[in-house]
C-alpha cells in the first residue's frame, strides 16, 4: 500500500482522481492506494462471502437476518474505507439503500490481509472501525491460512479466537454455522 503525499489532508476529491485499477482509501487524512488483490486474497474473500452470505443473507442452510456486501465503501467523517466484506443485522438496516457509499457502520467487517494492506488494516482501519462501533472484526490471512476473530468490548478490540489451516470453526457472530477454513485457501 502506498501513502500518497499531499500538501493537505486528503479529501474525497483526491480519492476520485486515483486511476481506476487502484483501490483507494483515506484514513486519518492520508490517501492510501494499492493494486487490486492477488488471487489468494481474491479467493479467500470470494469464498468467505459465499459461505457467510448464503446462510446469513440469503437464508438457505442458516438463520438469515443479515445483509452481507462485498467491498462496500464507507464514509465515516473524513475517513473513506473499503473493507473486503461487511455485514449489517437487518434489525439495524432493514433494507439495503440505493447509495454509492454507506455512513451506517456495519455490525461485522472482514479484512482479507495482503502484504501491501496488512499494516493499515491492523492499525488505522481497525481504529476507525472501533471508533464507529463495528461490533465484530475478522482478519483472514490467505498466506498464513488464519482467521482472527475480534469483538469490540468497551471501545477496545478483544481477540476472541484465532483459527488456522483446515479447521472447522464456529466463529462469532456467525457461529450458527460451521465454517470450513479449507474452502478459503488456494
Amino acid at each position: 500500500m502506498v501513502a500518497v503525499a499531499t500538501q493537505h489532508r486528503a479529501t474525497y476529491d483526491d480519492l476520485v482522481r486515483v486511476p481506476s485499477p487502484l483501490v483507494a482509501e483515506i484514513v486519518n487524512g492520508v490517501l492510501y492506494t494499492n493494486p487490486r488483490p492477488a488471487s489468494p486474497h481474491a479467493r479467500s474473500s470470494s469464498a468467505l462471502e459465499v459461505r457467510i452470505g448464503g446462510p446469513f443473507d440469503l437464508g438457505p442452510g442458516g438463520p438469515g437476518g443479515w445483509f452481507i456486501l462485498f467491498e462496500p465503501e464507507f464514509h465515516f467523517g473524513e475517513d473513506v474505507v473499503v473493507p473486503d466484506i461487511a455485514g449489517w443485522r437487518r434489525e439495524r438496516m432493514p433494507k439495503v439503500p440505493a447509495v454509492a457509499f454507506f455512513t451506517l457502520a456495519p455490525d461485522w467487517v472482514c479484512e482479507v490481509l495482503s502484504p501491501s494492506t496488512e499494516k493499515l488494516d491492523r492499525t488505522g482501519k481497525m481504529d476507525v472501525y472501533a471508533r464507529e462501533g463495528v461490533r465484530h472484526l475478522w482478519f483472514v490471512d490467505p498466506i498464513a491460512r488464519t482467521l482472527e476473530v475480534h469483538r469490540l468490548q468497551n471501545g477496545l478490540w478483544l481477540r476472541v479466537a484465532t483459527y488456522c489451516d483446515d479447521a472447522k470453526v464456529r466463529a462469532e457472530p456467525f457461529d450458527a454455522i460451521e465454517l470450513e477454513l479449507a474452502a478459503l485457501w488456494i
